[in-house]
């Protein structure tokens, strides 16, 4: 078990085994989240742009071919669903 110490300035120095073992370098963000007995540490993992064309069909649709006014319907439905 490794151990830390909170600073004055509520700073806590993550172990050098942990950080290598986790793939943390310097300048990563983290999402903190209070759980019942202490916080968790979640990096921010940023995920590359992706453009239209480099994801369109993807995830084929076996079904009958949607209008515009079809899927307009869809999203309308469904916001009512949401109230």
């Amino acid at each position: 078990m490794e151990k830390t110490r909170l600073s004055n300035k509520g700073q806590v120095v993550i172990p050098h085994a942990i950080r290598e073992r986790l793939g943390w370098e310097p300048g990563v963000e983290f999402a903190v989240e209070q759980i019942e007995d202490g916080i968790a540490l979640r990096p921010i993992r940023s995920v590359e742009p992706t453009t239209i064309d480099e994801v369109f069909g993807c995830l084929p649709y076996q079904g009958k071919r949607k209008s515009l006014d079809d899927m307009q319907e869809g999203i309308r439905r469904g916001a009512l669903e949401r109230r």
